[in-house]
C-alpha cells in the first residue's frame, strides 16, 4: 500500500466507524466481479456508508486524494459495472437498506438505495401493493435505477426509469442534491431524474429513492404457448401487441432452453418454443382478452396452450422463467456465462432472433435465446469455456454481429443490462454526435473522472493515466 492509499485509509477510518472501512482481501475480492465473463479486479478499499453524510465524507476523501469511486448494490450486473479496473474504493451500500416511507394514497414509497426488489414488495404485500420492474436477479434498487433495468413486466408497467419520480445524489464534488419531487408530472427545468436514472455510477452515487408502486390486480393469469418455430412465437407476440391486449408479461424461450428449464426446475413443459404470458386485471375483462389471445395464437401455428390461475403454479412457472440462467450454469459445469442483450423495433424482432438462432448454430456455440419480446429485447445465453480462446473469441464473433444487426435497424446495443465497460466500444456507433454532448455533462459533473471512471463512456486517450 503507497503512502497515499494509507493516508486515504486513515482519514477514511477517522471519518467512518473502524468496522465501515476494510481491506480484507476476501472482501476486495468479492467487490471486483459481478456476474458477468468480465475479468475480475480488486478495490484498495470497501466502505459500508450507512446515510447520505457519509456517503458524502467519502466522495470528498476520494477527490482529495485523486481516487475512483465505485459504487456497488449486490454485484448482479452483467457488463462489468461494479468492477473497479482502475482499483479505488468500492463504495457497497447494502448497510443503506431502509424502506423509509410508504405513501399507498399516492403509490409512492422512499427507500434506501440498497433495498432489494423482494424485500420491498413483501412489505408493500401489507398495502396491496407492488413494485412492478422484475429483471429477475433480486438487485437493489439503486443498482437497478443505475442501470435502467427492466425485465418481464415492461411491456405493461414500463421499465425503471419509468418509476422514479425523485433520487438523493450525492455528486462527485460531495454535494447532496435531489433529481424530483412528488408530483405526478413537472415542466419545471431539466429532467434530471431521467439523466441519472441509467448513468450507472458515473454522475454520481444513489443515496434515495422514491418509486412509483401499483395496486395489485384483481386476477392474474399465467399461460404456457408452445409453437413449431421460433418465428411463430415471435408473429404471435407481435400480432398480440397489434390487437391492444393488455399483457402484462410476455417472454419468449426457445426450444433449447426449455430442455434447460425442464432438467433444472424438474418440469415436463414442451420443448418447442415457448411464450410464457401473464395478464392482470379484472376476472371479466380477462375472459375476453384470453380469448383473444387464443384465437391469435392459434392463428400462428400454437400447438398447445396451459393455463395457471393458482398462485403456486404461477410462481413455479416465472420461477422456471427466472432461473434459466442458473439452468444453464448448473448444466454446463465450468463455464461461464455471456449474457446478450439487444433491443430493436417490434417489426424486426422475428428477423433479429431467426438471425441470432443461424449464428448461434453457425459458430457451434452452446446456448438458448431468450426474451422480453414485448418490447423488442432479447438475449442470448451462452455458455464459455474461458480457457478456451478459440471459444471465446467466437463468442465475441457472435454478440458484435447481433449488436451491429440491432444497430443497422436503428435499435440498441443494450435493452436494460447497461453499457460498463463491456459495450463502451459501440456507444460512438449508435449515438454519432450526441456521445460527446454525453461527455460534456460527465465533465461538467464530475470534472475529474473520478465517478466509475472507464464505464458508459470511455475516458479520451489524453485523460487516460
Amino acid at each position: 500500500m503507497t503512502v497515499k492509499e494509507k493516508g486515504l485509509l486513515h482519514e477514511l477510518r477517522e471519518a467512518l466507524k473502524s468496522h465501515q472501512v476494510t481491506t480484507n482481501a476476501i472482501v476486495l475480492e468479492q467487490h471486483g466481479k459481478d456476474e458477468s465473463y468480465h475479468h475480475p479486479f480488486s478495490p484498495d478499499i470497501v466502505v459500508f456508508p450507512e446515510n447520505a453524510e457519509e456517503v458524502s465524507k467519502i466522495v470528498k476523501l476520494a477527490g482529495a486524494y485523486n481516487t475512483p469511486i465505485i459504487p456497488f448494490g449486490l454485484g448482479t450486473s452483467l457488463e462489468g459495472h461494479v468492477i473497479p479496473y482502475e482499483k479505488g474504493i468500492s463504495i457497497d451500500f447494502s448497510q443503506m437498506n431502509k424502506i423509509l416511507d410508504i405513501r399507498e394514497k399516492d403509490f409512492l414509497v422512499r427507500v434506501q438505495p440498497g433495498v432489494t426488489r423482494s424485500q420491498l414488495n413483501k412489505e408493500l404485500k401489507k398495502y396491496g401493493l407492488f413494485f412492478s420492474v422484475d429483471p429477475g436477479a433480486d438487485a437493489t434498487l439503486g443498482g437497478m435505477a443505475a442501470t435502467n433495468a427492466s425485465g418481464t413486466t415492461s411491456v405493461k408497467y414500463g421499465v425503471m426509469r419509468d418509476q422514479v419520480r425523485n433520487l438523493e445524489v450525492v455528486l462527485a464534488s460531495g454535494e447532496i442534491i435531489h433529481t424530483g419531487n412528488l408530483a405526478q408530472k413537472s415542466s419545471s427545468g431539466y429532467n434530471l431524474n431521467h439523466l441519472f436514472v441509467g448513468s450507472e455510477g458515473t454522475l454520481g452515487c444513489f443515496t434515495e429513492l422514491t418509486l412509483r408502486v401499483y395496486g395489485i390486480p384483481e386476477h392474474i393469469l399465467a399461460a404456457r404457448a408452445s409453437f413449431p418455430h421460433i418465428d411463430d412465437a415471435v408473429e404471435a407476440v407481435v400480432s398480440i401487441l397489434q390487437a391492444g391486449i393488455p399483457v402484462a408479461r410476455v417472454e419468449l424461450v426457445d426450444d433449447a432452453s426449455m430442455k434447460q428449464v425442464n432438467l433444472f426446475s424438474d418440469t415436463d413443459y414442451i420443448e418447442k418454443p415457448t411464450l410464457f404470458l401473464e395478464f392482470h386485471g379484472n376476472e371479466a375483462g380477462l375472459k375476453q382478452d384470453v380469448a383473444f389471445m387464443e384465437e391469435i395464437v392459434s392463428d400462428h401455428g400454437c400447438e398447445a396452450i396451459h393455463f395457471e390461475e393458482d398462485q403456486a403454479a404461477r410462481n413455479k412457472l416465472w420461477d422456471a422463467r427466472h432461473n434459466l440462467a442458473y439452468a444453464y450454469i448448473h448444466g454446463n459445469p465450468g463455464k461461464k456465462m455471456m449474457v446478450t442483450d439487444v433491443c430493436v423495433p417490434i417489426s424486426e424482432l422475428s428477423g433479429a432472433i431467426r438471425a441470432a438462432r443461424q449464428k448461434l448454430d453457425e459458430l457451434k456455440l452452446t446456448g438458448g435465446i431468450l426474451g422480453h419480446v414485448g418490447d423488442g429485447n432479447y438475449h442470448a445465453l451462452v455458455m464459455l469455456d474461458l480457457t478456451d480462446r478459440e471459444e471465446v473469441q467466437k463468442a465475441e464473433v457472435f454478440n458484435e454481429q447481433i449488436v451491429e444487426y440491432a444497430l443497422e435497424r436503428n435499435g440498441t446495443c443494450t435493452g436494460e443490462h447497461g453499457v460498463g465497460s463491456g459495450k463502451m466500444k459501440y456507444q460512438e456507433r449508435e449515438h454519432g454526435g450526441a456521445l460527446q454532448v454525453m461527455k460534456n455533462i460527465k465533465d461538467a459533473l464530475d470534472p475529474s473522472g473520478l465517478l466509475n471512471p472507464n464505464k458508459l463512456i470511455q475516458k479520451a486517450k489524453g485523460e487516460e493515466e
